[in-house]
């Protein structure tokens, strides 16, 4: 390896950087989903040269909802939007995990789909056991979002080089509530999955989250782990859900799981109260519990960065 001089007999400035990269002596830092992560600046120039793209997660809107815990659930649905709308750079799509109505109403779709259009970008949803309590269970929901999908609604794409893949787990619910993904489901993502490199990033969204919060609850999904043994070959999978209404994280080996707060109502935190279901804020507290989710992807291996902001901040 050759470097400049300087005229001291020593090392330039730009003579000590290259051999600083070369020995390795130093590193940048980025900071994914909260957790710093260090590489080469070899790697991090590489890494600037390429464009990110971003989405964007909405969950339980419950349009339609009108209790106390929140009496117009359209109208901070529709913060959520204009505040999505400010944004200095928009997401390049949306996904919804799940209850965008309350009651799977004709109406409440309709509300429900005349704010979100405003966000003038792609939505890809799946459905919450909300949507589907119509007479004829799911119906409604599929003759709106289910086109391109498989089953009850499940389906996959590609974005930037990154494999998306919504699930259903709320058509057989399980004992307490528990989700279900169930044998045809399960064949079709194992299907999916078989022809992509190990080295895809992968995105999982569906309603309930795929990993147990709290089973009491039913916070959970009754045959999530086959769901996951057909992802762990996989060196980056990022697992988005919605149903409890509050920000919680695990991570597990390659798996980030990440469930999102809703647009309409909190929920208690799991075994703070006798059961689940809409909570009463104080006075003026109630957008400080709602909110979005801002997920952003760079190319490089790095775990996809996830950020959380409340209707209020």
């Amino acid at each position: 390896m050759t470097h400049d001089q300087s005229e001291s007999g020593g090392l330039s400035r730009r003579g000590a950087l290259e051999c600083m990269l070369w020995a390795g002596s130093a590193v940048a830092w980025t900071v994914s989903g909260g957790v710093p992560n260090s590489m080469s600046l070899a790697k991090a120039a590489t890494l600037a040269e390429q464009k990110p793209f971003s989405f964007l997660q909405l969950s339980d809107s419950h349009v339609g909802f009108d209790k106390p815990a929140n009496p117009d659930a359209l109208g901070t649905l529709r913060e959520a939007v204009a505040r999505i709308k400010s944004l200095p750079t928009q997401p390049s799509f949306f996904i919804h995990t799940g209850d965008i109505t309350h009651l799977s109403k004709d109406s409440q779709f309709d509300d429900a789909d005349q704010v979100l259009k405003e966000l003038n970008a792609p939505i890809f949803y799946v459905p919450g056991e909300h949507d589907i309590v119509d007479e004829e269970p799911g119906k409604a929901y599929l003759a709106r979002y289910g086109k391109g999908t498989k089953g009850a609604g499940w389906r996959s794409f590609d974005e930037n080089g990154v494999h998306f893949i919504g699930c259903v787990n709320v058509v057989d619910l399980k004992a307490g509530g528990l989700g279900n993904l169930g044998e045809a489901q399960l064949a079709w993502l194992a299907d999916d999955l078989r022809g992509l490199s190990s080295s895809t990033p992968i995105v999982v969204f569906a309603h309930i989250p795929l990993w147990t919060v709290y089973p009491e609850w039913g916070w959970g999904t009754q045959d999530s782990a086959q769901a996951l043994e057909l992802l762990k070959r996989f060196g980056s999978v990022t697992v988005l859900n919605g149903h409890i209404h509050q920000v919680m994280q695990k991570v597990e080996g390659a798996v980030t799981f990440h469930t999102a707060r809703s647009t309409a109502f909190p929920q208690p935190a799991p075994g703070t109260a006798p059961s689940p279901g809409p909570m009463k804020t104080a006075p003026g507290a109630l957008r400080t519990y709602l909110g979005v989710t801002d997920v952003n992807f760079i190319r490089g291996g790095e775990p996809l960065a996830i950020t959380d902001s409340t209707l209020a901040s």
